[in-house]
């Protein structure tokens, strides 16, 4: 077995008294991101043992309305992106899409 190499990905979350996250920063020294602040995380982790997805999805309170509007549509534009190069599945990929599209359309979020 060759060497392995260790990865690691911060989260810091400041939470106010009723633990609401008030800021998110994040640091990813590989990806060269040092303490970046975020106003949203959503983070998925597969459990092989269970069959189950667990989640982690995070917003400070100050995140605008429309800005998270946006960030789903980009989110799942990307799931759709990152499904077609897990399973190279063009007709589930292309629904996604066109999902994503009407998304957009009915948010108004492309002119």
């Amino acid at each position: 077995m060759g060497n392995t190499i260790t990865s690691e990905i911060q989260f810091q979350i400041q939470l106010d008294e009723n633990r609401v996250p008030e800021k998110l920063s994040w640091t990813a020294p590989d990806g060269g991101v040092e303490n970046e602040e975020a106003k949203a995380i959503m983070l998925s982790v597969w459990d092989s043992k269970t069959q189950e997805t667990m989640r982690i999805d995070l917003w400070t309170k100050d995140m605008p309305v429309d800005e998270m509007k946006v960030f789903f549509h980009q989110t799942l534009v990307a799931m759709a992106d990152t499904y077609h190069r897990a399973t190279a599945d063009e007709r589930m990929t292309d629904t996604m899409k066109d999902f994503c599209d009407y998304f957009a359309e009915k948010l108004e979020l492309k002119k």
